[in-house]
């Protein structure tokens, strides 16, 4: 009887330590959209190549990299790339994070679409784009590109 509520105890655990890390990223969410933890609006790059950023020199002052701050939340669908000067930073299935420096304030997308190139990245379904025609919607999954 002890023995199975040993057990009880050590499977329930478990299970909460997994829930957990599983729980774990380096994001939230802000406005529809992937964020850093302090609000700022995160970016991909269509140039850069899975686990392989292509930002570096006067890009990455444009752009700076999502630097990875505390390595035990990489997991899941996000992971560490290794940058040319060794930094490490965050990517999110294997896209590098970026922010643009042009956003001076938490919730700002001032780059998005900036040069065909750079794009927020969205963490729900939402309004994506305003123009002549109306509004479009993009009912992708957690963490897609904005649809253009």
């Amino acid at each position: 009887m002890k023995r199975t509520i040993v057990k009880r105890m050590i499977f329930s655990t478990a299970l909460s330590t997994l829930s957990l890390i599983a729980q774990a990223n380096p994001t939230t969410d802000s406005n529809g959209v992937m964020a850093s933890k302090d609000g700022k609006t995160l970016y991909t790059f269509s140039k850069d190549a899975a686990g392989k950023s292509n930002c570096n020199g006067g890009c990455a002052t444009a752009w700076p990299p999502f630097v990875v701050g505390n390595p035990a939340l990489a997991g899941g669908e996000f992971s560490i790339v290794t940058r040319d000067d060794g930094a490490k930073q965050w990517a999110f299935k294997g896209q590098p994070l970026y922010f643009f420096a042009g956003d001076t304030k938490p919730g700002e997308m001032n780059g998005e679409g900036s040069g065909g190139v750079w794009f927020v990245v969205k963490s729900q379904a939402a309004p994506v784009k305003s123009s002549s025609r109306g509004s479009y919607y993009d009912s992708v999954s957690t963490y897609d590109k904005y649809a253009y």
